[in-house]
């Protein structure tokens, strides 16, 4: 598991690093502050420049994480729009396998909501074992009377089912598509130099203590809402499998 999937230990985490940073910055560096009062204007130009940094890269990274998020949802869309249509093209299927194809789609959904909505790890494990057992017996079903009557009917069942094996696939691909922890390093290492500087600016420590706890707060936030959203499970902005939970109220037996 990442540290990010834990988005409130990480604000917590990245708060307390920078309020040190910026104590460090304000008590440690203290001796120098008559050098920073003599370069006062260069020293406020390094700090905007470090500040405005700071800004791209965090507004970057949640680019990337909303493009992650939107990905998710529309794989989840993809998958249901699939397993829908699969679900219909089992009447193509002999009598006996199409019953069969049904019965396991209808089981398949049911996983395949529990995939989203799970956030026990032991749990997963046993819904991606059922998932792939299901997969391979979805999959023989519609082999067997393909190899038999070899048709062009037959072959759009069978190229339906590999339709529904592949979006389980790609939804697996987008849920281990995270921000890369060499990222999440950037913007805690500027975050941390940025908090240095406004330390070390400060000419009354004492009374400008709470201004310096404004920057980390501000940061830690935008952090923790990358986090959560970036995070298929651990976060509170998650994937919701509408689609899925919809076609599996249509196909429930009457």
């Amino acid at each position: 598991m990442r540290p990010t999937d834990n988005p409130l230990l990480l604000l917590v985490l990245v708060f307390i690093v920078q309020w040190v940073a910026a104590q460090i910055g304000s008590r440690w560096l203290r001796r120098k502050r008559e050098d920073i009062e003599i370069v006062r204007e260069d020293f406020g130009v390094i700090i905007a420049a470090a500040l405005t940094l700071l800004g791209l890269i965090i507004g970057f990274t949640f680019s990337m994480a909303i493009t992650r998020y939107d990905q998710r949802k529309n794989l989840e869309e993809e998958e249901a729009n699939a397993i829908g249509t699969q679900y219909l093209r089992a009447d193509l299927l002999p009598a006996p396998q199409a019953d069969r194809v049904r019965k396991l789609l209808r089981e398949y959904v049911e996983q395949r909501i529990r995939y989203y909505t799970s956030r026990d790890d032991a749990d997963l494990a046993q819904i991606n074992a059922y998932t792939s057992r299901i997969q391979s017996e979805l999959w023989q079903a519609v082999q067997a009377p393909a190899v038999a009557q070899p048709t062009p009917i037959s072959a759009l069942a069978v190229a339906g089912m590999n339709d529904v094996i592949n979006s389980q696939g790609y939804t697996q691909a987008a849920w281990w598509n995270r921000i890369p922890p060499a990222a999440w390093w950037l913007m805690i290492s500027i975050a941390v130099c940025c908090n240095l500087l406004i330390g070390a600016g400060t000419r009354e420590p004492a009374r400008e203590r709470v201004l310096m706890m404004v920057l980390p707060l501000i940061v830690s936030i935008s952090f923790f809402l990358i986090a959560d959203i970036d995070s298929p499970r651990g976060g509170m902005i998650r994937v919701q499998p509408m689609n899925l939970q919809a076609l599996a109220d249509s196909v429930k037996p009457r």
